[in-house]
């Protein structure tokens, strides 16, 4: 039995983990659930999956949460010390990184100071701080990650049985659907709203994730995120945009030998692979019908409409705190393009100027990523 800790349960990705350990009772159990602001849902999901603790990040619901699980046998706790607390507990086996953004790195430093073995969905982690977690893994060899992206996933999927034989690989391969906008020209872009951005033709995803995505910023993060799960150089990753979605990703080896992993667009099989690893669990999750698909197909990306692709590589290209400054500097432009303060081509005009503005740090502490993203947040939101 795993005893696993969600943090960000009420998420997409922690909603779809709860139905993968509800089909498993016998290999999964839940020790903690987290959320932020999502009271009732978190107050639901203690009452149906019964952990030990439960967390509300926001102090202004732990009392409304307290109160409605006092007669349930859980612990409540409250405030962000909270997380780097339980994921310490010696009653987790596995932290799933599920939060949003920069709010997921404190939690999963501490996780791997702690020797735990993180199934990891928040790519923002490696994003903004990708040397200093792989510095922190060297040093704590019992702790690990198994990512969750679909995309991640696939790679690692396709290296296994590879690493352990001493193949390397020479390029990675990473999809993209190409979004809700794919295809658009300049003019139909700049008017475009959140209502069609938030329509992704294949996944069902969170809001900023989903955001990411139509702008091709999430395949620029997830860009940064395989340079280090991965060590392998940017310049060795090429995106492809596949929009079928079949096709998850690929690993091209030095003797030129391509193996992709293929399957239905559903995040519960990654989560699940991720849990289980190194052993796959039976599912009756949708199955990929190749013969009614007929074709998969592959484009290069549009560079020059989707610029975020190419304003990521340049900041993992430049190194040091440049990552975490464009990474702030895209939550404050998500979040105002969903509030309806900025166009879809402002976000990248935010980010390109807070990226040129913020001090660039060559080799940066954590407490250089606490002050870049904090400073970058700043000045980003004054710009709007």
């Amino acid at each position: 039995m795993k005893r696993i800790a969600l943090l960000g349960s009420t998420g997409s990705i922690g909603t779809q983990a709860l139905d993968v350990i509800s089909r498993h009772p016998k290999e999964f159990s839940v020790e903690v659930l987290t959320a932020h602001n999502n009271a009732d849902l978190l107050i639901e999901q203690a009452k149906k999956f019964n952990p030990n603790v439960v967390v509300i990040s926001n102090p202004e619901k732990y009392e409304y949460v307290a109160e409605q699980l006092k007669d349930e046998m859980i612990k409540v706790f409250t405030g962000p010390d909270s997380l780097k607390d339980v994921v310490e507990m010696s009653s987790v086996d596995m932290v799933l990184g599920a939060l949003v953004g920069y709010a997921g790195l404190a939690p999963i430093i501490h996780a791997i100071e702690h020797d735990k073995i993180i199934a990891l969905a928040n790519k923002e982690v490696l994003v903004v701080a990708g040397q200093l977690v792989n510095n922190l893994l060297k040093k704590h060899p019992k702790s690990a990650i198994i990512p969750v992206d679909s995309e991640h996933s696939a790679i690692y999927q396709c290296l296994q049985g590879e690493i352990q034989c001493g193949n390397k690989a020479e390029k990675l391969l990473l999809t993209a659907s190409g979004g809700p906008f794919r295809g658009f020209s300049a003019e139909q872009l700049a008017t475009v709203t959140k209502a069609q951005a938030l329509k992704h033709p294949n996944w069902s995803m969170g809001a900023k994730v989903t955001i990411d995505s139509a702008s091709l910023m999430n395949k620029g993060l997830e860009v940064i995120e395989a340079k280090w799960l991965f060590d392998m150089p940017a310049k060795n990753i090429e995106v492809l945009v596949h929009p079928q979605s079949i096709v998850h990703s690929a690993v091209q080896f030095e003797d030129g030998s391509i193996k992709a992993q293929l399957g239905a667009p559903d995040m519960r099989v990654p989560i699940q692979y991720a849990f289980s690893f190194p052993e796959r669990l039976k599912a009756s999750y949708p199955r990929a019908d190749l013969f009614a698909l007929g074709n998969l197909t592959f484009e290069k990306p549009d560079r020059k409409n989707f610029r975020n692709l190419d304003i990521a590589l340049s900041a993992i290209e430049q190194g040091g705190n440049m990552p975490c400054i464009m990474n702030a500097a895209n939550e404050v432009a998500v979040a105002a393009f969903l509030k309806d303060e900025i166009s879809f081509f402002g976000m990248s005009d935010l980010i390109e100027k807070t990226m040129q503005h913020i001090s660039f740090v060559v080799e940066p502490t954590l407490q250089d990523y606490v002050e870049t993203h904090e400073e970058s947040m700043k000045y980003a939101q004054s710009l709007l």
